[in-house]
């Protein structure tokens, strides 16, 4: 992470945060401990959905935060980038995918 793209997340970030919207600040924090909550799947397996998906929406404070907390949850190395090459195919995947939406815009008469 570049200090001059992304501000290195500090706790005077967070308690400002927290302050500007307190009960919002709350209720996010408690939505979270719920989501990563033990429940059908387990808590290493939601980690390990959520550094993929922080891949995908390109969010740093997430791959960290979530590569940290995966591994504290028993993911090993190589789950952990596992997940990382999911997350890279289904991207990769959508752009193809989404490629019908083009070929089916050239195939239509021009106006």
């Amino acid at each position: 992470m570049t200090d001059a793209v992304y501000p290195s997340a500090t706790r005077e970030i967070g308690d400002h945060r927290r302050q500007l919207a307190p009960e919002i600040h709350r209720t996010f924090d408690e939505f979270s401990k719920r989501v990563f909550a033990e429940g059908a799947l387990p808590e290493k397996t939601k980690q390990l959905i959520a550094v993929a998906v922080a891949h995908v929406t390109q969010c740093p404070y997430c791959i960290a935060g979530h590569t940290t907390l995966a591994h504290r949850k028993g993911a090993t190395d190589q789950e952990i980038m596992e997940a990382i090459w999911v997350a890279a195919e289904m991207r990769a995947g959508g752009a193809f995918a989404h490629s019908t939406v083009a070929l089916h815009t050239l195939d239509q008469p021009q106006r």
